[in-house]
């Protein structure tokens, strides 16, 4: 797992320390509302070795800011990307994120999506609804809302933007999520963090390891739908 040189939040949205910030505690201020509409889904899968899986989430040193292999002993076996059995009535590419079970669907086709594992919205911050991929980004800049500069006034000296890298909280890609033409301020984001899937913790965006998300937004472009369930 990559070490932030930001202090971990012990929760809430407090730092850990005065003046410190880390991509937890971000992003747990990033997000506003939407409306509610959802789909159901049915997934069924097969095993996969801790060695298997080690190949999958290893080093990808290319990067513009190389990123290190995932810590997935800290992993449940469950969250591994796999392909798995998915009915559901929308078109190839549409993305199905589930809150309720901590993970995100990418359609195939013939009752098949692949599935990856996903961190989520805390409560309070749950959202369903239906949007779009307005805007993709590589190594995005993040920039603070102006809510979680009020919860937390430390966020302030990145209120003209956080410039890309492994410390920034989108990480390496991000899908930013729309609504008729307007962003909601809700991503589909990288994390460094295996711990972190499977938890609530963000203010409504979603979180799928980097390795993970790299795989995702190269089979994902603009215009793609994207439903989010009910939690």
């Amino acid at each position: 797992m990559i070490t932030n040189r930001f202090a971990r939040a012990r929760g809430g949205d407090e730092p850990a320390s005065a003046g410190r910030l880390d991509r937890r505690s971000f992003l747990l201020g990033s997000a506003a509302g939407l409306g509610a509409l959802g789909l159901a889904g049915c997934a069924s899968d097969g095993g996969m070795t801790f060695a298997e899986a080690s190949k999958w989430y290893g080093a990808v040193p290319e990067e513009r800011f190389p990123i290190p292999a995932a810590d997935i002993s800290k992993l449940d076996p469950k969250y591994y990307r796999r392909t798995v059995r998915y009915d559901s009535k929308e078109a190839p590419g549409t993305i199905i994120v589930d809150p309720a079970n901590y993970y995100v669907y990418r359609i195939e086709g013939d009752g098949a999506a692949t599935r990856y594992g996903a961190n989520v919205g805390r409560q309070g911050f749950l959202w369903s609804g239906e949007a779009y991929v307005g805007r993709k980004s590589e190594w995005p800049i993040w920039t603070p809302p102006p809510e979680m500069i009020k919860r937390q006034p430390e966020a302030a000296k990145y209120a003209g933007g956080m410039a890309p890298g492994l410390d920034n909280p989108l990480g390496a890609r991000a899908l930013h999520l729309y609504q008729n033409g307007r962003y909601t301020l809700y991503t589909i984001y990288s994390t460094s963090d295996p711990d972190t899937i499977g938890t609530n913790l963000t203010s409504g965006c979603t979180g799928l390891l980097t390795q993970d998300m790299i795989d995702l937004y190269a089979h994902t472009p603009v215009k793609t739908k994207v439903i989010v369930l009910p939690a």
